[in-house]
């Protein structure tokens, strides 16, 4: 490719400073797990996802299938089958991220589905087949060590007499065990919808891409509430204000907002901005909830952040 046609292919400046818009994105963003648990005293977790997506999609169908019809039109079949992975992997985001909050508390879930620019690197190393140096490696551990004391912070209880925790066996039978490994799988799936995203926002306008993306993840998640036998609607009133709250903030302003910056920045660059996201939502859970983190829970969250930290640091300066 010639250096004219490299310059072309390179994104425009941005009109406003990506780091703005990303911080106003954290922010809306950081309300999603406040505006769940509310929902979740009357609503299963994946009618919650579904109305999350699907509201999103229809509020952007008119602005989008008028600005952008043309550019719909010339999409072409591989981008739009790359369009059905991410729409899938972020069906899948949800499900599993959403359901975790029922198990967990807000702090831990939100820790742990933030780890995924550690899987973002895992995948590119055992995947794509990029190496990553050493020090990479060393934030992935110090992460990992971050969750198991996440996991642990809220089974087992600091005594005079030291760290006193059940068996293992039980750990792994109890409520925050299976919630905390949903929110990691909600990581595992945000990580290959940053990964399909990166490449797809250097094609696709982002009105058109979270159209298409959001609108498929809003099926996907449709059709499991259907195929699970759950009902769409029947329920309280207040809840469909938790629903459109959920589509207007966490979802258009904030996870728009990501979609936006991966045009102009990596998505380790992105992810690492996320960090500020679990602090966030675990000050409005401290207060709107009343949920206090363990002091273990602290700690590890912490470390996570930290070896996550490691991890997108170098990643940017890889890109």
């Amino acid at each position: 490719m010639s250096i004219r046609k490299e310059l072309e292919n390179e994104p425009k400046p941005p009109p406003i400073p990506p780091i703005i818009v990303l911080g106003l994105g954290i922010l809306a963003a950081s309300t999603g797990s406040l505006f769940i648990r509310f929902a979740q005293k009357d609503v299963p977790s994946l009618v919650i996802a579904a109305y999350r997506l699907g509201l999103a999609t229809l509020i952007l169908s008119p602005f989008i299938l008028t600005r952008n019809r043309m550019e719909l039109g010339r999409i072409k079949r591989r981008q739009l089958q790359l369009m059905v992975l991410s729409g899938i992997f972020l069906a899948l985001h949800f499900a599993t991220w959403i359901t975790s909050l029922e198990y967990t508390t807000v702090a831990s879930s939100v820790v742990l589905v933030s780890t995924s620019p550690l899987w973002v690197a895992l995948i590119s190393t055992f995947i794509l087949k990029e190496h990553l140096p050493g020090i990479t490696w060393i934030g992935i551990s110090i992460a990992l060590i971050g969750s198991v004391v996440v996991a642990g912070g809220q089974v087992c209880q600091i005594q005079p007499v030291g760290l006193v925790c059940p068996n293992l066996p039980d750990i792994i039978k109890g409520r925050a065990f299976w919630g905390d490994f949903l929110a990691l799988a909600g990581a595992w799936m945000a990580a290959g919808y940053l990964l399909v995203g990166r490449k797809m926002r250097l094609e696709i306008s982002l009105g058109s891409y979270i159209f298409i993306v959001y609108g498929i993840a809003a099926i996907v998640l449709i059709a499991a509430v259907l195929a699970t036998g759950q009902k769409l609607v029947g329920y309280p009133a207040i809840n469909y204000v938790w629903f459109l709250a959920l589509a207007l903030f966490p979802q258009l302003l904030g996870h728009s907002s990501f979609n936006w910056a991966l045009r102009y920045l990596s998505a380790a660059y992105v992810s690492v901005t996320l960090l500020c996201e679990p602090i966030a939502s675990a000050l409005l859970a401290l207060i709107f909830l009343g949920e206090k983190p363990s002091t273990l829970e602290i700690a590890g969250g912490l470390l996570i952040l930290s070896g996550v930290y490691i991890v997108s640091k170098v990643e940017i300066v890889q890109d």
